[in-house]
């Protein structure tokens, strides 16, 4: 690639920061209402099952993070566990419940059907709550 390309304003390069959660749950809710056009629904589905997964991972972290920092490297399976001594027990549960069901919806399988429109819109209203409850900002 010439240098003049490198430095062409139309060659896309990815953000330098991560996205919010208020971006992930506004993406899910864009992806919910078809906006994006091109892609088929199982897609957008799928779509929204990740940015809803991705923006609790992020609450999540966020709380962890404050209370012992030294979870930083666990696996997300492991800060779900200990989420329970940081927050309410049905908080935590209603977490790792949702956050269950947003990563089977968000693998692809030949064999099954995707999330359907109202699996993923009730996925998004538990997010949305968790999100307020977790108080993260």
């Amino acid at each position: 690639m010439s240098a003049s390309a490198a430095s062409s304003p139309s060659v896309s390069t990815a953000p330098a920061f991560p996205a919010s959660v208020e971006d992930l749950l506004l993406t899910a809710d864009q992806l919910l209402a078809g906006d994006l056009s091109g892609a088929t629904a199982v897609g957008r589905h799928r779509g929204a099952s990740l940015a809803l997964r991705t923006a609790l991972e992020i609450c999540v972290d966020r709380v962890l993070d404050t209370a012992v920092p030294a979870l930083a490297h666990a696996t997300m399976r492991a800060k779900m566990l200990c989420l329970r001594c940081y927050t309410p027990g049905e908080t935590a549960r209603r977490t790792r419940a949702v956050w269950s069901h947003l990563c089977l919806g968000c693998h692809y399988h030949q064999y099954e059907i995707g999330p359907t429109h109202e699996q993923v819109r009730t996925w998004r209203t538990e997010v949305g709550e968790l999100v307020r409850t977790l108080g993260v900002p």
